[in-house]
């Protein structure tokens, strides 16, 4: 008969096709019958952080929902950063744990649902009767909430026969926030009539614009408004029409596009948290910009917003548009030279301490890509480069993994999520040396799962270095910000992936033969740029400026 972990197992693959993890006492029954019982892909990571930072990107990267899973204890609390991230990312996933008995618990034993708890992540706890409608609830509340969920086996239950597994329900995720009631009717009234009026109307956009599927709803407003685009850093790509959209606002923005958006009159916000790096800390847009926010949370989330409606960016965009047909686009958009203003710095081929200048290289890499890339990012200075001067089509081909929980370390096991989510395309990681030795143990996962589909580039500068930035710049001891230049090519060769040390412009030509070769027979890439420290992102200064 199928024991409680079958019930798991089988309940979870009708739902879930990818699971992620590391096999140990308190999963291995669960794994048993996932292997043999079911439809769905186990991957094995190297740490169980992995797992949950494999199950976060095979979502970012297409939508649906994967497991991780891990023993009970060490192997549980391993997984804490990772779910901590994806719940401040509001990332769906289900993490099956190995728990401790239901008799109580043992030496080895911590409480694992007050330590999920403190990162915001619910537990369902499944017994010898109720597995398979746990299951279901486990996974409709984390579609639900966009959360991660634990999903706890006891020890002593794990093996226990079950009986016949019983038919489950289909998880029910609600409907699409629609705007209701006379006050947000009233207001997206309000938002139409400031967009027919504006002179320069300004439209931002970020994930949760693309997550409701109102891209072609918000091409069709800025196109009866004529009003600029811009997109967060997680939404880059969710206006359809580039010809007017000015890229990623922030930090990771183009100068000259930034100060086009402080021209602007009306700037009204879809699916945007508006942290503090999208706003520029308080300065992205002009005193007197008239700003509106359409977003699911509960108010407004920005001081600067002077009008709210609480409503899916699709739905209102669409409601907009209905209102604004017929409305004669404003000439501003036309007036201006968008390609002059999303431009960047194109940097020297060296810096002026003699190691590469990551924006040229930033900037030759972005010609030599595959079209078809996935781009998965680590945490660390390094991000504004490719946030910078990667463009990708749209914003589940751009993750930032790490970011939401301000961690580093989470990006080898990004691209087995993502190599398994999106079996057509190239997947890229962009990493630093700190992050890439935090979690070094998942480069071999990385190169297994993507293999010819899969590169690396870690912009190795030998530091810490947001750390040398903010703080070595303030005079504090550099010691303890700095890493001993490590070989990563070395790593590489180590583990079957093939490894390039780059120290020249020129030492990138092996990209473009390699993105010529047939992906089935090539091996992973990686190249280590040996970078300059002194050239610091725009992103970096904004952070320097408002902490010094």
């Amino acid at each position: 008969m199928p024991s409680v972990s079958a019930h798991v197992a089988l309940t979870l693959a009708q739902h879930i096709d990818a699971v992620f993890g590391v096999m140990g006492n308190g999963n291995a029954y669960f794994l048993d019958a996932i292997e043999t019982q079911t439809d769905a892909v186990f991957t094995a990571v190297r740490h169980e952080q992995g797992a949950v930072v494999a199950a976060d990107a095979h979502f970012r990267a297409s939508g649906r929902i994967a497991a991780g899973t891990s023993t009970y204890g060490a192997g549980f609390t391993n997984t804490l950063t990772a779910l901590a991230e994806a719940v401040q990312a509001h990332v769906p996933l289900v993490l099956v744990v190995g728990d401790e008995p239901t008799s109580g618990p043992r030496p080895w034993d911590v409480d694992q649902i007050a330590l999920a708890s403190a990162v915001g992540a619910r537990t369902y706890t499944v017994g010898r009767a109720d597995a398979a409608a746990t299951t279901v609830i486990a996974i409709e509340h984390a579609l639900t909430y966009r959360v991660p969920v634990v999903l706890a086996i006891p020890y002593d239950v794990a093996a226990r026969e079950a009986g016949p597994v019983p038919p489950a329900p289909e998880p029910r995720v609600p409907a699409a926030l629609a705007p209701s009631g006379e006050f947000a009717e009233g207001m997206l009234d309000e938002i139409a009539a400031a967009l027919a009026a504006a002179e320069r109307p300004f439209l931002l956009a970020g994930r949760g614009a693309w997550l409701s599927g109102a891209s072609t709803a918000l091409g069709e407003l800025a196109a009866s408004t004529g009003a600029l685009t811009a997109s967060t850093a997680l939404g880059r790509g969710v206006f359809p029409d580039t010809r007017f959209d000015l890229g990623v606002t922030g930090g990771f923005g183009a100068e000259g596009a930034m100060e086009l958006i402080r021209e602007a009159d009306v700037a009204v916000v879809f699916g945007a948290g508006l942290n503090q790096f999208t706003m520029r800390f308080g300065a992205l847009f002009a005193p007197g910009t008239k700003v509106f926010q359409i977003d699911i949370a509960p108010a407004a989330t920005h001081a600067h917003v002077g009008g709210f409606v609480r409503a899916d960016a699709r739905l209102a965009a669409e409601a907009l548009v209905e209102r604004v047909t017929g409305s004669i686009g404003a000439p501003w958009r036309e007036s201006v030279d968008v390609a002059a203003a999303r431009a960047y710095d194109h940097g020297d081929d060296l810096a002026p301490d003699g190691r590469l200048d990551p924006r040229s290289a930033a900037r030759r890499i972005a010609a030599l890509l595959p079209e078809d890339r996935v781009v998965v990012s680590d945490g660390g200075h390094f991000i504004g480069w490719a946030n910078m001067y990667w463009p990708v089509a749209a914003p589940d081909r751009m993750m930032m993994i790490g970011t939401a929980f301000q961690s580093i370390g989470q990006g080898w096991p990004s691209v087995v999520g993502a190599a398994l989510a999106r079996r057509e395309a190239t997947v890229v990681l962009t990493s630093g040396d700190g992050g890439g030795l935090m979690a070094i143990a998942d480069l071999e996962s990385a190169v297994r799962a993507a293999a010819g589909r899969g590169m690396a580039v870690i912009w190795n500068d030998a530091a810490y270095g947001a750390e040398v930035n903010l703080y070595g710049l303030k005079g504090l001891a550099e010691a303890p910000m700095r890493i001993p230049e490590v070989d990563f090519a070395a790593f590489a060769a180590a583990v079957g992936a093939e490894g390039v040390v780059v120290r020249t412009l020129a030492d990138l030509d092996r990209l473009e033969s390699w993105a010529a070769e047939d992906p089935a027979t090539r091996r992973f890439l990686l190249l280590d740029l040996r970078i300059s420290g002194e050239v610091i992102a725009p992103y970096q200064q904004e952070i320097i400026r408002v902490n010094s």
